[in-house]
């Protein structure tokens, strides 16, 4: 082989390597907490673009940004449009971010209009 394919080889081998990195960090647990809390607000705001469904709620100390699933795993604990609305009262409970200035969880419960959602039963945990 030449040393120009051998550079080019290594280069791709290391940039699908970078970003192989960056999509596990975004989609995974690995900027949250491991403690869960219980967050307590109104909905400001709903989508439910890729990569995954997000609320923005509004709480005692600002807005904070709720990822849920991604869309197949929201839409099988059954929250789908429709479900919530902007200014209905939730509680999200998840793992917040290890960074204390973003207002930002990953939630594996939500509970709207007493109605329970359960993003990801299996990370769920209780007293």
């Amino acid at each position: 082989m030449h040393r120009l394919s051998i550079t080019r080889i290594l280069a791709g081998t290391a940039l699908a390597a970078m970003l192989a990195g960056s999509a596990a960090a975004h989609h995974g647990w690995s900027w949250a907490e491991a403690d869960q809390i219980d967050l307590r607000g109104t909905i400001h705001s709903i989508s439910f673009a890729p990569p995954h469904p997000t609320l923005e709620v509004r709480a005692e100390d600002g807005v904070w940004r709720v990822e849920l699933g991604n869309p197949n795993q929201t839409q099988r604990s059954g929250f789908v449009e429709g479900q919530a609305s902007v200014g209905d009262e939730i509680v999200a409970t998840g793992n917040r971010s290890e960074d204390r200035s973003e207002k930002r969880m990953k939630a594996v419960r939500i509970v709207v209009a007493g109605k329970t959602f359960d993003i990801y039963p299996e990370r769920i945990r209780t007293n």
